[in-house]
């Protein structure tokens, strides 16, 4: 046997620590002689201290021993209950054992009380299931005539009916069943058919309902929010989904009220290319849409739910087809006035107080946020369409212009004279106006459009330029032919060089609202060339004269 020490090495431990502490405690308390005196009241105080603490030890070891006694008894005794516990485990395990057979009689009692509550069921309905085909029959006298609500109401009691049965019939896994039902209700789907067609035609025309018999509109739309309350239950419940479910409704009137708005002003025509026919077209536009927008506001926001945000959906439908319908008339070959008319009621008209700006319409509606009726990229390609035009009438403008001057200088009379009494002609004034008035007419829609115009007109005038000196060349010609044609050659040639100085001097203020602008090195070549060329006929006739 081990000895008590090897058994709790903690004791000899704390032994020990007990022994090294009270050595040199005291070591510390009789250091000097004097102190040994006091020897019996320190011995007689460590007896005293030690004898309390043995007494509390004893209690302590007393009280963990009746606990563990305590322990024993109840573990005895649960070891008894769990013995009996087994014992009548095993008893009842061989009753079970014993009773096998009789439980196969139970089996069929269950098969029994199975088809006698489905049989309960059915029992219950049939007096619903007889009267279906009936209640199919007044459904559809109240849809013709127009007594939508009530005729809903039916609808959906037989669907009710119809879903619980497949319900129960997918529940206990009889899909063969299904088939039968399915047929059973088939009238179901014309009925709801029907409804719909009617829905649809009043969701159709409901722009001129809300005005006219708003109650039906309103009936319209509470038979949607019913089917969509349903919808949403069928769909939180996810056990069975029943035949023709969701049915999306909501949705659906959505798409209806923007077919109606698309189709009835922005059907694919073939728009006439001239301005006239499109200016009617758009004033129409923006006059039926202002209306409708007004209804929208007034009216059907008070006959439909809040958050069918029924103003935004219109205003968003009225923006989005107009944009389509923009491009499709730019697909036409427009002439310019056709084309700044586009221009000026994308960019101007339409979000000015006399369209979408309306003081009747905001705040509620902002087209701001829906983007340009334009994009920055079509708006340039039209500008540029526009200035191809505008070129062309400026061209044949300015050929007719230099066809009258050519005419003239042959004339029988000498070219008229300003208030200096220097030889001029119309010639500077007909081209510079019809230049500026061009320019001028640009800059009503962008700047972007009005500095293109401008760069064309610089480079058409430099164009004409060319051409007023070979006129010049070839006026010079026939009076080489016959100096008495033209009759006064010089004074022409002097209100030429006049001229030539009127539109070098007028070029800078073509651009209005801009500080002065330099004249374009090739443009102020061109009319430097004029002037030479002038200049050049002018001598040669001074020199003729002179030999």
């Amino acid at each position: 046997a081990s000895s008590p020490d090897e058994e709790w090495p903690e004791v000899e431990k704390a032994e020990k620590l007990a022994r090294g502490a009270a050595l040199k405690w005291a070591s510390g308390v009789f250091y000097r002689p004097e102190k040994l005196e006091g020897l019996g009241q320190y011995r007689s105080r460590e007896k005293q201290r030690n004898n309390s603490i043995q007494s509390r030890l004893k209690s302590t070891v007393q009280s963990y021993l009746e606990g563990v006694s305590a322990g024993l008894e109840q573990l005895r005794s649960a070891a008894q209950e769990v013995q009996s516990v087994c014992q009548d485990l095993g008893a009842a395990r061989w009753a079970l054992l014993d009773s096998a057979d009789h439980f196969q009689g139970l089996q069929q009692m269950r098969a029994l009380m199975a088809e006698h509550v489905q049989l309960a069921s059915v029992v219950q309905v049939l007096p619903q299931l007889f009267s279906v085909h009936e209640v199919f029959s007044h459904t559809q006298q109240l849809l013709h005539g127009q007594h939508l609500l009530e005729a809903h109401a039916e609808i959906m009691m037989v669907e009710h009916l119809r879903d619980d049965i497949l319900s129960q019939l997918h529940l206990r896994g009889l899909s063969s069943a299904q088939a039968t039902v399915l047929s059973y209700f088939s009238g179901l789907q014309d009925l709801n058919e029907s409804l719909a067609k009617q829905l649809w035609d009043i969701v159709g025309n409901s722009l001129r309902l809300v005005r006219e018999d708003p109650v039906l509109f309103v009936t319209a739309v509470r038979i949607i929010e019913r089917e969509e309350k349903i919808d949403d239950t069928v769909l939180l419940e996810a056990t069975f989904l029943p035949p023709g479910r969701p049915k999306g409704w909501r949705q659906k009137f959505y798409n209806i009220l923007q077919e109606a708005i698309t189709g009835a002003h922005f059907h694919a025509t073939c728009m006439d290319a001239e301005g006239p026919e499109l200016a009617r077209h758009l004033a129409a536009l923006q006059k039926d849409i202002l209306s409708k927008l007004h209804v929208v506001k007034n009216l059907m926001v008070q006959c439909v739910p809040a958050h069918y945000n029924i103003l935004s959906i219109c205003t968003t439908t009225y923006h989005q087809a107009l944009t389509s319908h923009l491009q499709d008339i730019l697909r036409e070959d427009l002439d310019k006035q056709a084309l700044f008319l586009l221009l000026e009621w994308a960019l101007r008209v339409y979000h000015s107080p006399e369209m979408m700006g309306h003081p009747d319409l905001l705040p509620e509606v902002d087209v701001s946020a829906l983007g340009p009726l334009m994009s920055p990229e079509l708006v340039d390609q039209t500008e540029r369409k526009y200035v191809v035009k505008v070129r062309v009438s400026v061209l044949e403008w300015m050929q007719r212009t230099l066809e009258v001057e050519f005419k003239e200088w042959f004339r029988e009379e000498e070219p008229e004279m300003d208030h200096q009494g220097f030889f001029q002609s119309a010639l500077p004034i007909i081209v510079m106006q019809m230049l500026n008035e061009n320019i001028q007419v640009a800059s009503l829609i962008t700047d972007s459009l009005q500095q293109k115009v401008y760069n064309m007109a610089l480079e058409e005038l430099e164009a004409f330029l060319g051409r007023l000196r070979e006129a010049l060349v070839q006026c010079g010609k026939e009076h080489q032919k016959d100096r008495s044609v033209p009759k006064y050659y010089v004074s022409y040639l002097l209100a030429m060089l006049n001229n030539n100085l009127a539109l070098s001097s007028s070029v800078s203020s073509l651009l209005p609202n801009t500080a002065h602008r330099e004249v374009p090195a090739s443009l102020q070549a061109a009319l430097d060339r004029t002037q030479k060329k002038a200049c050049q006929l002018l001598l040669e006739e001074l020199l003729l004269d002179l030999q």
